[in-house]
C-alpha cells in the first residue's frame, strides 16, 4: 500500500483496533494465477499474532491457499472530502479514508473442536451482550453438518500496514474547517472521519 509518511499509522494499538472494530475484511490470494478475494469476517487471536475465519467449503479459494502469502483489507470510515469547504477554491476534491492491510501465511484449520472455537468467538464478539443466543442451545446435530461445510482457517500475520489519509497535509485551519462540515453530514463514516481528524490534530 502506498503511504505518504504523514498518512502512516505507526501505532500497532490502533492498527489492531482498527481490525476489532471493522473485522469485516476482504481477503485476497492467487488461485490459478489470477487474483482471488473473498468478503468474510476475521478476528485476531488474543496475542496478536493471527487472524482466524473460515470459508464457505464450495468456495474455492481454500483448496490452493495453505502457505501462500495473502492480503486481508479492513475497512474503516471513508468520505468525500469537497473543495468548497475550503477557504479557497483554487484546490480539488480529496477522500479520506482509515485502513489497515495484513500480510501473512495461511495454514488451514482440520481441528472441529478448534473450528468450532472459532464460529463460537464470531458469535461472542457480534452478538448483542443481551442476545438471548447461543451455540450452546443449537441442536449438536445440525452443528457438526454445518461444521462440514466450512473450512477454517488461521493467517499468521508477518506484515501489518495502517494508513489515516485525513488531510494532514492541509494547513490546520482547513482541516477544521472541514471537520465542521464533516460534523452536519448525518451519516457515520462523515461523522466517524470527522473524529479520526480532530485527534491527528492533536
Amino acid at each position: 500500500m502506498y503511504i505518504p509518511p504523514y498518512f502512516k499509522i505507526t501505532d500497532e494499538t490502533t492498527a489492531h483496533s482498527i481490525i476489532s472494530e471493522n473485522g469485516f475484511a476482504t481477503l485476497i490470494s492467487q488461485g490459478d494465477g489470477m487474483p482471488i478475494a473473498t468478503h468474510l469476517p476475521l478476528q485476531l487471536n488474543e496475542d496478536k499474532t493471527c487472524l482466524h475465519g473460515h470459508f464457505a467449503r464450495p468456495n474455492p479459494q481454500w483448496k490452493d491457499i495453505e502457505s501462500q502469502t495473502v492480503l486481508a483489507i479492513f475497512h474503516g470510515p471513508h468520505c468525500y472530502i469537497s473543495p468548497s469547504w475550503y477557504e479557497t477554491d483554487q484546490t480539488v476534491p480529496t477522500w479520506n479514508y482509515v485502513t489497515v492491510h495484513v500480510y501473512g501465511k495461511m495454514e488451514l484449520v482440520h481441528d472441529t473442536d478448534e473450528s468450532m472455537k472459532s464460529l463460537e468467538e464470531l458469535v461472542a464478539a457480534y452478538e448483542a451482550p443481551d442476545s438471548p443466543y447461543s451455540l450452546e442451545n443449537v441442536d449438536a446435530g445440525y452443528l457438526a453438518g454445518l461444521s462440514k461445510g466450512i473450512q477454517a482457517f488461521k493467517l499468521h500475520i508477518t506484515k501489518i500496514e495502517g494508513k489515516a489519509k485525513l488531510s494532514q497535509n492541509h494547513p490546520a485551519e482547513r482541516r477544521e474547517r472541514v471537520i465542521r462540515q464533516l460534523e452536519q453530514i448525518p451519516r457515520d463514516d462523515e461523522r466517524e472521519i470527522a473524529e479520526w481528524m480532530k485527534r491527528s490534530l492533536k
